[in-house]
């Protein structure tokens, strides 16, 4: 046996007995191994984000039960544990403290006889009305029954509710499920249920095919139904889902109005496919009722879906979580292992302005302790300003343009994939044609760019969070948001802005994020030097 055999063989006996030992210690030492293992899996994975929500394997779609309680954020999320693909639905588990650095837990809540578990919602019951507990973790899900399906039945979606008393980590059904029977609509399903403040009772809305009902209740368990909203589309935009209801102040005012969400999975966004839309109005605690004509969206690329806000915020903060992906190509995307991520937290706030009342969105506060300043080369010429690093694939870039009609900007790399983003007369405009792999389906290109019309401005505000399959752009302090998969070829490492038109770019500022690949620490001792 040669000298390197009998090391290896050594190694292998050391590692056997640390492993049978079974003490406190080796568990420590496996959880340090496997937290290695992961950040490597994500060094060498080309498509897993460096600092998105991905499952550690197997299919996700969208985000549910998000709940905060002591210190930990609860994000739920729509699983399928067997496959890549949609599959018998289950909910998986995730924790944070920052709702950006999370740790998967083993599945929440398992398919049974009643059916799979969809979507739904998660409150904190501090007053024990349900009589699980005080403070007691109960979810309610849509019980999605396949059999029932199959024979044909229109009511094979139910409600039903679960119960956790150590903050997440078991769960118990209840036995009396399902606590909603379905009346006969085929769509029947989402139910995100919320505690009302002036009745004190909770209320629920739950979409029902092409309009959102509201239910109240006393205790989780008996629910009453109050009224349904439906707007009159033309054309229709196809089956409602996840819906979301809550109040916010106007910016600058002391005056509150309701903001209802609504998503759809059908070709109704602005850009083809899935997307997440809303309407601004008031709500008396039975009837929800709005002023508004059109319809207006959350985000105007092509990824960002099924999104819903958090329960029981310790402050009055309305923070939202989508789904980044799209039902159009969610099952081919090209990654390997998993499937789907989430987008980055967002703040939400309510502004007016001459045309009426309109959401801004931003990216949670708490990005910036886990991101520092990173310098990067830069090289200015009369056509424009080139940025380039390794480190594209996980930084945030944002810059203003002075007389941005023709800006132009281009993120590129050394396999001579772009994916481009413009602004000419009043409309932003992305394309993705040549961003890399682009023909897994046909869909996931467009033939004509997407695009968002934001109006003429003398001054247009950019902020780019990039990652290794996706781009999320903000637009004038996120007055406009845009979501879009990538799959490069090789790490994004150059960002082109072309001013030839006679733009001004200024305040250009650049950071790099760590989260999975460099943890808190290192980004600690890097900041303190």
């Amino acid at each position: 046996m040669s000298k390197n055999s009998l090391k290896l063989a050594f190694g292998l006996i050391l590692f056997s007995f640390v492993i049978s030992c079974g003490n406190k210690n080796s568990q420590e030492d496996n959880k340090d191994l496997a937290s290695t293992k992961e950040k490597e899996s994500i060094a060498h994975d080309p498509f897993r984000p460096n600092y998105h929500f991905t499952p550690r394997e197997k299919w996700m779609n969208d985000p549910n039960g998000l709940v905060y309680k002591n210190g930990k954020y609860h994000l739920f999320f729509q699983h399928y544990p067997d496959s890549t693909v949609w599959g018998p639905m289950h909910w998986g588990h995730a924790v944070s403290e920052d709702l950006l650095s999370w740790e998967e837990k083993p599945i929440a809540l398992y398919p049974d006889s009643l059916g799979y578990i969809f979507s739904g919602s998660a409150v904190v019951d501090k007053n024990n009305t349900a009589g699980f507990g005080e403070d007691a973790m109960i979810a309610m899900f849509t019980y999605h029954d396949p059999k029932g399906e199959k024979n044909g039945s229109d009511k094979f979606q139910t409600q039903g509710i679960a119960y956790s008393l150590d903050e997440g980590k078991t769960w118990t059904k209840y036995e009396g499920n399902p606590v909603i029977e379905n009346p006969g609509i085929r769509d029947f399903r989402d139910p995100k249920v919320f505690w009302n403040e002036e009745k004190e009772n909770w209320q629920m809305l739950l979409a029902a095919k092409d309009h959102i009902q509201f239910f109240e209740s006393n205790d989780l368990k008996n629910w009453e139904k109050l009224s349904d909203f439906k707007f009159q589309d033309d054309p229709e935009l196809g089956v409602w889902e996840c819906p979301d209801l809550f109040e916010l102040e106007v910016e600058g005012t002391d005056e509150k109005k309701w903001v209802l969400i609504i998503s759809h999975g059908g070709e109704s966004s602005p850009n083809g496919g899935s997307g997440t839309r809303y309407f601004i109005g008031d709500y008396d605690g039975e009837k929800f009722t709005t002023e508004q004509e059109q319809s207006k969206w959350i985000d105007y690329g092509t990824d960002n879906y099924a999104g819903v806000s958090y329960n029981n915020m310790p402050d009055d903060r309305r923070v939202v979580i989508g789904w980044m992906s799209n039902w159009n190509y969610a099952t081919t995307t090209p990654t390997e292992g998993w499937r789907s991520a989430m987008t980055l937290p967002r703040e939400l706030s309510l502004v007016k302005d001459q045309k009426g009342y309109n959401l801004k969105t931003k990216v949670i506060e708490e990005i910036s302790t886990v991101s520092e300043d990173l310098e990067m080369e830069q090289s200015k010429s009369r056509n424009g300003i080139t940025i380039n690093s390794k480190e594209l694939s996980n930084s945030i870039i944002s810059f203003s343009a002075e007389n941005p009609d023709g800006l132009k900007v281009t993120l590129s790399n050394n396999s001579g994939n772009k994916f481009t983003m413009s602004y000419e007369e009043g409309t932003f405009y992305t394309n993705r044609k040549e961003s890399g792999l682009v023909d897994f389906n046909e869909k996931f290109t467009n033939t004509e760019p997407q695009e968002v019309k934001i109006g003429k401005v003398e001054t247009l505000k950019v902020k780019l969070y990039i990652d290794k399959s996706s781009v999320e752009i903000f637009l004038n302090d996120g007055s406009y948001t845009m979501t879009n998969l990538v799959y490069p070829e090789s790490l994004w490492n150059t960002l082109n802005i072309d001013t030839e038109k006679g733009t001004e770019i200024k305040d250009i500022q650049t950071k790099k994020v760590y989260l999975n690949l460099t943890d808190k620490q290192e980004l600690k001792a890097s900041t303190n030097k």
